[in-house]
C-alpha cells in the first residue's frame, strides 16, 4: 500500500512538472506583458530574468519582443483574414494583426551567457505575425512597423 502511494505521488509530481515546462514555453508567457509591468528602470533586464528568456544553449538572446496587448486580442489573430507566408519560411503561414500593437523591443548590448545579459529598451507599435494551431497562437514570428 505504501508503495502505491509513493508511485502515485511520483506520477503526480512528474505530471505537474511537465505541465509547467509547457506553460513556460507558451507565446503568452514568452512575449505577452499586459498590462505592461511597471518597472521604472531596466524593464528588459528585469523581464528577461523574470521570464527566464534565453537561447537553448544558455546564451543571451540577441533580441526579444514583449507585446503589450490583451491575450484575447492576440488569440483572435488566428482567425485573421491576413494570412501570409512567414518571413524566411516560405512553407509556413503566419497570421498578421489587423491593427498595430504596442511593443517593447529588448536588444542585447552586453553579455553572452544567461543570466549576465544586459539589454537596451525601445518602444514601438507594429503589426505582429504569429503561427497558429487548433488551440490558438503558437509562436511569435516577428513584426513590421
Amino acid at each position: 500500500m505504501i508503495l502505491m502511494v509513493i508511485i502515485f505521488l511520483l506520477l503526480l509530481f512528474w505530471e505537474n512538472e511537465s505541465n509547467e515546462e509547457v506553460m513556460l514555453s507558451t507565446l503568452e508567457h514568452l512575449h505577452v506583458d499586459y498590462p505592461q509591468t511597471d518597472v521604472p528602470v531596466r524593464y528588459c533586464n528585469y523581464m528577461i530574468l523574470q521570464r527566464v528568456i534565453k537561447e537553448p544553449d544558455n546564451t543571451c538572446k540577441k533580441e526579444h519582443v514583449f507585446i503589450h496587448e490583451r491575450p484575447r486580442n492576440i488569440n483572435r489573430l488566428c482567425t485573421s483574414l491576413k494570412k501570409v507566408t512567414c518571413q524566411n519560411r516560405s512553407t509556413i503561414f503566419c497570421f498578421q494583426s489587423e491593427t498595430k500593437f504596442k511593443m517593447t523591443i529588448c536588444q542585447l548590448i552586453e553579455g553572452t551567457r544567461y543570466p549576465a545579459c544586459s539589454y537596451h529598451i525601445s518602444s514601438t507599435e507594429g503589426f505582429i505575425f504569429v503561427t497558429c494551431d487548433d488551440m490558438g497562437p503558437v509562436n511569435f514570428q516577428g513584426f513590421i512597423e
